[in-house]
């Protein structure tokens, strides 16, 4: 069953390396991203992604957050978090390829928990891209409820995930 709005936005605990303003570069440990403890009391913008470094997600995607991420935030949000199917290690990786810094929590969703526990999961595996990734969405979550979900109809492609359709639902 996929998630909704209205919906407590369930229990997943992501990895993700946090970004090092002094030494940018760096690789440092991994950290978990807890969406029951980390997300309560705060704004998120969740955005799911199929794939980092692939060509939607690095061309229309993340670089519309990286731009915008400073008018979401003036908005209220707390956090804005970009999961993919990858390891923590690829997406702090793409992070540091697409200009991300701090902007945005660039966490990785390896084992599909996340995909499992909202429903957002997709089979990519006739592409060659693996059975459990995400599908293209976002999500505002509000003190750990889910106030707005968009879901690409169509996940090669952003029509309704952007950022400035999250600017208009905040």
């Amino acid at each position: 069953m996929t998630i909704k709005v209205g919906d407590e936005f369930p229990q997943v605990q992501l990895k993700y390396i946090p970004f090092d303003k002094s030494n940018p570069d760096a690789c440092t440990s991994p950290q978990i991203l807890d969406t029951k403890k980390d997300f309560a009391g705060k704004k998120v913008v969740l955005i799911g992604v199929p794939g980092a470094f692939s060509p939607t997600c690095s061309v229309q995607h993340l670089p519309t957050y990286v731009t915008k991420a400073s008018e979401i935030k003036a908005k209220g949000v707390d956090k804005i978090v970009c999961v993919s199917g990858n390891d923590f290690f690829v997406m702090s990786a793409w992070g540091k390829d697409e200009g991300v810094q701090d902007k945005i929590i660039m966490a990785g969703d390896a084992n599909g928990e996340l995909g499992r526990a909202t429903g957002l999961s997709l089979d990519l595996s006739k592409v060659a891209l693996g059975p459990v990734r995400l599908t293209r969405f976002v999500a505002i979550i509000d003190n750990g409820k889910v106030t707005h979900l968009s879901i690409e109809p169509d996940p090669t492609d952003v029509t309704v995930t952007g950022a400035d359709n999250v600017l208009s639902a905040l």
